[in-house]
C-alpha cells in the first residue's frame, strides 16, 4: 500500500516526459515536462509558467465560463465573440441589435455595462489543501456525514482565504483524491468595449460549428473597472480602468505551420477517467435525452421569437448556447460510437484490475473492491435520473426558480454563515441580487410559462413514488397538457415576481414575510422548497459516497499509469490549465487531408448573402481587392483567418489566448474540429485539433473594417 501511494504522489507531481501532446496540465506540473515543452519549441523557461503573478500567466483571466486575457495596461480584455455575446444581448433591442450590427466604443465613456453578474477573475494563488479537507474523514461515515464534513472543511478554508475583493474556492481534483484552494481577484465592473458584427463574429453559425475549415472572426473585447483606490467594486461611473500587473504582448506576425503554440485557460470539464458504465449511460440516455430536451426548448423559443422580435433578442444568448450544445452532443454520440469507447474503457478497467491483482497485498485488494462498489453507486444514481431531469426542467422556469431561491434564501439568512447552505452564504448574495436585477433582459412570461408546462408534462409521467407531494397537491387532478397549461397560466397571473422591484422587495425579506405572502408563485415555492431540499440532501449523500469511492479509483489509476510512464493530469474542472503543441493540419478520414490555415479567400467562396454566410459587403470588397494592410502571411501569400493546432482543449477554453514560443498572443482558441468533440472522454492525438482565430485576421478586421484603431493603439499594435 505504501508503495502504491508513493507512486501516485510522484505521478501527480513529477510527470514523466514520455507522453504525447495530450494533457490539460496544471501550471505546477510544467517543470516536470520541461523537456517535452522545449522539444515542441517553447522558448520560455517552463518554470516561469508556474508563477501566476508573472508574465504571461498573470495576464490570463476567467470570465466564469470562458477565458480571456489582458492586452492593455488599462484593463482591456480580449476573448471570443461568443463569450461577450451575453453582454451584446443584454444591451440589445430589436431597434438597436448590437449582436447583428456589432459595437465599438470609441471612448471609455461609450463603453456599456456587461451586466451586474458579469465578472473577471484574476487567479493569484493555487494551494493544495487536501490534508485540511480530509483530516476529519473516516471510513465509518455515512455518505451524508462525509459530504457534510467535506463541505464544512471547504467553507472554513474559503472563509479564511477570502478578503475584500477576493473570491476563493476549493476545487476537487481526481474525484476527491486532492483538493486545491484557488484565490482570485473578483472584478465586478465589466464593460463591453468592442465586438465585430455577427456576420463576422459568428460567420458560418451553427452550420460550421465544430467543423473545419472555419472562417470565423470569433473575438470581442471587454474592460475591467475598479474603484479609484484600486479595489473591486460594483458598476459606478466613478470607477476607473483596472491596471493589471501584466498584459499579453501581441505578435502581429502570427504563427506558421509547424510553429509552437500553447493555450492557457480554464477548461470546464472532461470525463477521461470515467468508467465504462458511465460512458454507456451517456450513449444510451444522457446525450439522446439532452438532445430531445434542447430541440424542444429551441422550438419553444424560436416559435415565440418569430411572433415577437423582443423575445428573439431576450433569448438570443440562450439560443446560441443551446445550438452549440445540441451539435456538441451529436458529435459526442458519433465520436463515442466511432471509437467504440465502451469497449475501450472496459478493457482499460480490466487491465487496471489485473494490475492491482498482480501487485498483491491487502491494500490493492481493497482498492479493487472499492472499484466494484463505485460501479454499484453509479448504477444506483441512474435510478433517479428521470425524476431529477423532470424537476430540473420545471425549475428552469425563471419565475418558479426565483421564488424557490428567495424562499430558500430567507430560511438561510438567520443562520451563521458557515451553517448556511452552499450557494446561499453571504458571499453569494451579490450574485443572487445581480441575477434578480437583470432577469427582465432575459425573461418573457409567455416563454417562461411554456418552459414550466414542458417540465410539468414530463413530471406527471413519473412513477408516483418519485413525485413531490406538495407539487402534486398544487396540481390536483391535472394531467393533460391543456390542463397543465391552464394551471400554469393561473399561477403566473397570481404572481408579481415578473416585476424587478417586487423581486428586490422579497430579496431582503425574512421567512415570516414570505410565509404571509399571498403571491401565488411564492406560495407554491414555500410548499415545495422543503421537499426540493430533501432531494438535495439525498443527492449530497450520494455525492458523499462518491467522494470516498472515486478517489480510490483514481488512486489506483494514477499508480497504474505511472507504472507505464503514461501522462497523469487531472480531468478539467474549470481551474487554470496549460496545453501545448504545434500548428498542424489533420487527416480525419481516408483520402481527406486538411491544411492548418484557412484564408480570406474562403470567406468569399462561402458567402451566400444569407445568414449565417452573409459577410459584410465591405469585407468582401476588401478581400477581392486584396487590401490586407500588411497583415497577410508572407508564406501563405494572403490573409489567414483561422488555424489548427494539436492542442487539448474543451469548453471553458473559449477565448483562451493562443501564444507563441515567447508567450505572445497569436490568436484565440474558440472551437475544436468535429473529431475532437468526443475527446472529452477519449483523446486521440492523431485527430484532436483545436481551432483558433488568427491574430492577423483580428487586427485586420479591427483596422480595415471597423476602424477600431483606438484599441490597436492601446494594445501597442503598430499603426498601418
Amino acid at each position: 500500500m505504501r508503495r502504491l501511494l508513493l507512486a501516485a504522489a510522484v505521478s501527480v507531481g513529477l510527470i514523466s516526459s514520455a507522453h504525447a501532446v495530450e494533457g490539460m496540465w496544471q501550471p505546477a506540473q510544467l517543470p516536470g515536462i520541461a523537456a517535452t515543452l522545449q522539444q515542441h519549441g517553447l522558448k520560455l523557461d517552463p518554470k516561469t509558467l508556474t508563477d501566476l503573478t508573472a508574465y504571461p500567466m498573470g495576464a490570463i483571466v476567467s470570465l466564469g465560463g470562458c477565458t480571456a486575457s489582458f492586452v492593455s495596461p488599462e484593463g482591456l480584455v480580449v476573448s471570443n465573440h461568443h463569450c461577450v455575446y451575453g453582454a451584446l444581448q443584454l444591451n440589445s433591442t430589436p431597434e438597436n441589435n448590437l449582436i447583428e450590427q456589432g459595437f465599438l466604443a470609441k471612448t471609455k465613456a461609450d463603453e456599456l455595462s456587461a451586466g451586474p453578474s458579469a465578472r473577471i477573475f484574476v487567479t493569484e494563488e493555487i494551494r493544495d489543501v487536501t490534508a485540511a479537507i480530509t483530516v476529519k474523514l473516516n471510513d465509518g461515515m455515512s455518505g451524508a456525514e462525509r459530504y457534510k464534513t467535506i463541505e464544512q472543511a471547504i467553507k472554513q478554508q474559503v472563509k479564511a482565504c477570502e478578503s475584500d475583493g477576493y473570491r476563493c474556492d476549493v476545487y476537487t481534483f481526481h474525484g476527491g483524491y486532492s483538493y486545491q484552494l484557488i484565490r482570485q481577484l473578483e472584478i465586478k465592473d465589466v464593460r463591453l468595449v468592442y465586438a465585430p458584427p455577427e456576420s463576422i463574429g459568428k460567420f458560418g453559425g451553427d452550420v460550421d460549428n465544430w467543423m473545419w475549415p472555419r472562417h470565423t472572426g470569433d473575438f470581442g473585447y471587454l474592460r475591467a473597472y475598479v474603484s479609484k483606490d484600486g479595489k473591486s467594486a460594483a458598476f459606478s461611473k466613478d470607477n476607473v480602468p483596472y491596471r493589471p500587473k501584466h498584459v499579453l504582448k501581441v505578435n502581429p506576425h502570427g504563427v506558421e505551420a509547424g510553429d509552437y503554440v500553447m493555450v492557457v485557460g480554464y477548461p470546464g470539464r472532461t470525463n477521461r477517467y470515467r468508467l465504462a458504465d458511465e460512458v454507456q449511460s451517456s450513449i444510451d440516455w444522457v446525450y439522446p435525452t439532452q438532445i430531445k430536451v434542447y430541440e424542444d426548448t429551441l422550438n419553444i423559443i424560436n416559435t415565440a421569437g418569430k411572433a415577437d422580435p423582443k423575445v428573439a433578442v431576450k433569448y438570443a444568448s440562450m439560443v446560441a448556447g443551446l445550438n452549440n450544445y445540441l451539435k456538441n452532443f451529436g458529435g459526442q454520440l458519433e465520436g463515442l460510437r466511432r471509437a467504440d469507447a465502451v469497449t475501450v474503457k472496459r478493457a482499460q478497467e480490466a487491465q487496471l484490475e489485473a494490475w492491482l491483482k498482480q501487485q498483491g497485498g491487502a491494500g490493492n485488494t481493497a482498492l479493487a473492491a472499492d472499484i466494484g462498489k463505485l460501479r454499484q453507486q453509479i448504477a444506483a444514481d441512474r435510478a433517479n435520473r428521470e425524476r431529477d431531469l423532470a424537476i430540473g426542467l420545471v425549475s428552469r422556469a425563471q419565475l418558479f426558480s426565483t421564488a424557490v431561491r428567495l424562499t430558500h434564501l430567507a430560511k438561510e439568512r438567520p443562520k451563521a454563515d458557515l451553517e448556511r447552505d452552499a450557494g446561499y452564504q453571504q458571499r453569494d448574495w451579490v450574485r443572487i441580487e445581480g441575477g434578480l436585477k437583470q432577469m427582465d433582459r432575459r425573461y418573457d412570461p409567455g416563454v417562461d410559462q411554456q418552459f414550466m408546462v414542458y417540465g410539468l408534462t414530463r413530471y406527471v409521467a413519473l412513477p408516483q413514488a418519485q413525485r413531490l407531494p406538495a407539487l402534486d397537491a398544487w396540481l390536483g387532478d391535472v394531467k393533460t397538457a391543456a390542463a397543465i397549461k391552464a394551471k400554469v397560466a393561473a399561477l403566473y397571473a397570481g404572481s408579481k415576481l415578473g416585476n424587478a422591484d417586487e423581486r428586490m422587495k422579497w430579496f431582503g425579506a425574512d421567512s415570516k414575510a414570505i410565509d404571509a405572502s399571498n403571491d401565488s408563485m411564492l406560495t407554491l415555492a414555500r410548499a415545495v422548497q422543503p421537499q426540493l431540499k430533501k432531494l438535495e440532501d439525498e443527492s449530497d449523500a450520494r455525492a458523499g459516497e462518491m467522494s470516498k469511492l472515486r478517489p480510490r479509483y483514481m488512486q489506483a489509476m494514477i499508480a497504474w499509469k505511472d507504472s507505464q510512464k503514461l501522462p497523469v493530469y487531472p480531468d478539467a474542472n474549470s481551474s487554470l490549465r496549460v496545453t501545448f503543441g504545434n500548428v498542424q493540419g489533420v487527416a480525419p478520414r481516408d483520402g481527406v487531408s486538411y491544411a492548418p490555415f484557412t484564408t480570406a479567400q474562403g470567406i468569399v467562396e462561402k458567402d451566400t448573402g444569407v445568414e449565417p454566410f452573409n459577410s459584410p459587403k465591405a469585407e468582401l470588397a476588401a478581400i477581392r481587392a486584396k487590401a490586407f494592410d500588411s497583415y497577410a502571411s508572407p508564406k501563405l501569400g494572403t490573409l489567414p483567418v483561422n488555424f489548427l493546432a494539436d492542442l487539448d482543449i474543451t469548453g471553458g477554453n473559449s477565448g483562451s489566448p493562443a501564444m507563441d514560443a515567447n508567450g505572445q498572443l497569436v490568436g484565440l482558441a474558440f472551437d475544436g474540429n468535429w473529431e475532437s468533440v468526443s475527446g472529452d472522454w477519449l483523446f486521440n492525438p492523431q485527430l484532436n485539433r483545436s481551432i483558433q482565430v488568427d491574430v492577423r485576421y483580428m487586427l485586420w478586421v479591427m483596422h480595415h473594417l471597423d476602424h477600431a484603431d483606438n484599441l490597436l493603439k492601446e494594445m501597442g499594435v503598430p499603426a498601418k
